[in-house]
């Protein structure tokens, strides 16, 4: 088992990093927290460009041996640590499963969740101008094929996204539906199927979802209409 000698960079506003903390809690698994400030900027500091060249959260420090990306820490991770088979399948038909939809979600829901966020947070504040009403539209269109396509295929015969159990899969899309519900995007609506997933897989993660969520509550909070609790 991964020990203290595991330090974890992260910042709870970040959809992967909360992937990753939720996974450490959710098994039991000790680290040394190492929170960084994105809004701060702390991630183009000398300091931490030495540990992760990209300048991304998260990063884990697995005792000297570094991994940049989320996907490959919760899977090295489920592996080292031994977690219940569950969370990432030794079986080989249903691990596949959990890496389609991984691979699946970076150009897909990651991408154009995040860019509903983005364009309503993040780029007024930096830019100082207001937001770009039809690149938004541009994404929330693009942001509700992605929501149909998890309905209808990923939850089409399953309660979960990669089949009849929670995943790290599942982690990635929790955390990732979270950003365009801060504001106000009502991913829920119309699919039945996708709100009893996060249901389920919030249930399945209490009560470490709520702690983790607490920062980007707040975004919701300073939108007002939270269109749904999550």
């Amino acid at each position: 088992m991964t020990g203290l000698g595991l330090k974890v960079y992260y910042d709870l506003m970040s959809q992967p990093s909360r992937a990753v903390i939720l996974f450490l809690k959710a098994n039991k698994i000790p680290f040394t927290p190492k929170p960084v400030a994105l809004r701060k900027g702390e991630h183009f500091g000398d300091e931490y460009g030495k540990i992760n060249p990209f300048r991304l959260v998260p990063t884990i420090d697995d005792n000297g041996f570094k991994i940049t990306e989320s996907v490959a820490i919760l899977k090295y991770l489920s592996d080292k640590c031994q977690v219940a088979n569950h969370w990432y399948p030794k079986d080989l038909q249903k691990r596949a499963r959990v890496d389609s939809y991984m691979a699946w979600q970076h150009l897909n829901l990651r991408l154009f969740g995040s860019m509903v966020f983005r364009i309503q947070v993040i780029e007024p504040r930096m830019t100082k101008q207001p937001i770009d009403a039809a690149r938004l539209a541009e994404y929330q269109s693009q942001l509700e094929t992605c929501l149909d396509k998890i309905e209808t295929i990923f939850l089409r015969d399953a309660p979960f996204l990669a089949g009849d159990e929670i995943s790290i899969a599942d982690l990635l899309g929790i955390c990732e539906l979270q950003q365009p519900m801060s504001v106000r995007h009502d991913v829920f609506r119309g699919r039945p199927q996708l709100d009893a997933w996060a249901k389920r897989v919030q249930d399945r993660l209490h009560p470490h979802f709520y702690e983790a969520s607490a920062h980007i509550n707040k975004v919701k909070e300073m939108f007002k209409e939270p269109s749904a609790k999550l």
